[in-house]
């Protein structure tokens, strides 16, 4: 019998098929299928990636460093910063691309990472970017890595009421797939919207590793019809008065996320019944749990709707 000609960067290489990655090696994979994404689409982008370490994102620096060949053919700069909101200061330098005629790109998709306390310290830069807006061919991901449990950190870390502060979305991925595709719907979320998108990487998600179906088509996206949504300009600008910027984030900017998210069916209905009297939100790796504890139950799909239970899984809470 032979064996599969396999390696150990084939979670770079392969655009397709079955590959085996962990929650770190997955967020330098999501920086090359955006590229390829953008490239497919005629748009000359590059990547730029900036932040401080610290648990459940501890090795983020190491594994981007191994794949530095990659991320250079991929036009994608990882930058460790001194400190989280100097990282989030030079991502929200990169949306500021198409402001100048010289500019050498189409735009910058950023992201930037940080610990729980690492988002609460740069709550001001976050304000302020968030403000300013987003490039329609740049957007930035911001991931606030969460450990809940406080397994290795200092002090448990809950993100979700700083970004909601910021007025940022953010998604919550359950899984390995899930981190792929939910960074990959952020950016797009972030471009289309001018908002910064957030997504929660807990130490369970980003601590494990398995393996996973990928393809060019992952994370394919589509932008919602006119008339859904208030029409209006999102994207950063120069000029742009404060009072300005506050009000087109709340007439514009959230309603456009919100229609994103809704278009493209990231909240979705698990289990459902025809007369369901009995229902479950849940989000992220609390909905693995919900899930775990149904299976141990013995509900599946066709018993929930037997019983009235009907099974929410929240993608952007």
């Amino acid at each position: 019998m032979g064996l599969i000609n396999v390696s150990l960067d084939d979670k770079y290489t392969i655009e397709h098929g079955r590959l085996f990655m962990n929650g770190t090696q997955a967020l330098v994979r999501l920086m090359l299928m955006q590229h390829a994404k953008d490239k497919a689409r005629g748009l000359k982008t590059a990547g730029y990636v900036s932040g401080y370490r610290g648990s459940p994102l501890g090795k983020l620096d190491q594994e981007f460093g191994r794949a530095a060949k990659y991320l250079a053919a991929a036009e994608v700069l990882f930058r460790p910063a001194v400190n989280e909101d100097m990282a989030a200061t030079a991502v929200w330098g990169t949306q500021q691309t198409g402001l100048y005629d010289d500019a050498t790109h189409d735009g910058v998709f950023g992201v930037w990472y940080g610990k729980g306390p690492g988002v609460d310290r740069s709550g001001d830069v976050f304000r302020h970017a968030n403000l300013a807006g987003t490039s329609p061919t740049g957007g930035v991901l911001a991931l606030a890595g969460d450990d809940p449990g406080c397994n290795s950190s200092t002090v448990p870390s809950h993100s979700e009421y700083a970004l909601i502060d910021g007025s940022l979305p953010f998604l919550h991925p359950a899984n390995l797939s899930e981190l792929l595709r939910y960074g990959l719907m952020g950016i797009e979320m972030s471009r289309f919207s001018g908002l910064w998108v957030g997504m929660k990487c807990i130490t369970d998600t980003m601590d494990t590793a398995g393996s996973l179906e990928v393809d060019p088509s992952f994370g394919a996206f589509v932008l919602p019809d006119p008339g859904t949504y208030p029409e209006g300009e999102r994207s950063i600008r120069w000029p742009d008065r404060a009072m300005d910027q506050e009000e087109r984030l709340h007439a514009l900017k959230i309603p456009a996320a919100i229609a994103f998210a809704r278009v493209n069916k990231l909240d979705q209905v698990i289990y459902d019944s025809p007369q369901a009297t009995f229902g479950i939100c849940a989000t992220g790796k609390t909905f693995m749990d919900v899930q775990q504890a149904l299976d141990d139950l013995g509900i599946d799909a066709a018993r929930a709707a037997k019983l009235g239970l009907r099974v929410y899984k929240i993608a952007m809470p």
